[in-house]
């Protein structure tokens, strides 16, 4: 049986869902949200770019950090980086974590969204996943 490695742009396209909810929090904060909103802003640009790319799993981390490398002026490496690291580490646990890929596939359900929006089926386990072959 061959795998085929979890596509990094359909877990960008799950994680640009979660992230809505998430931006439900930080509004309302009572402190200053203001370098949340850039770092969100920031991870949300990676997000949108790694869904319109569409890289090949085996190239994402030299993906992002070809990114970091080309990003804007007004966003620092530093900030891009951080945001990019994040980006490859849920996308590593959403590859390894069956729960995790539920949950993104359910459209990310929190408190502060209590409808799922639509699911990304592509995260679902398939049959030959869920038998072990």
């Amino acid at each position: 049986m061959t795998v085929t490695p979890l596509r990094p742009a359909v877990v960008c396209a799950a994680l640009l869902e979660a992230l809505d909810a998430s931006e439900g929090r930080r509004r309302r904060r009572k402190r200053d949200t203001t370098p949340d909103a850039i770092g969100m802003s920031l991870k949300r640009q990676l997000l949108a770019q790694s869904v319109d790319a569409d890289p090949d799993p085996k190239a994402f981390e030299t993906w992002l950090f070809e990114r970091c490398l080309s990003g804007s002026a007004d966003a620092s490496i530093g900030a891009l980086r951080a945001m990019a690291r994040e980006v490859l580490a849920e996308w590593q646990f959403a590859a390894a974590s069956a729960d995790f890929r539920e949950w993104l596939a359910a459209g990310a359900p929190s408190e502060d969204r209590p409808q799922a929006l639509s699911a990304t089926l592509a995260l679902r386990p398939s049959s030959q996943e869920l038998d072990g072959r």
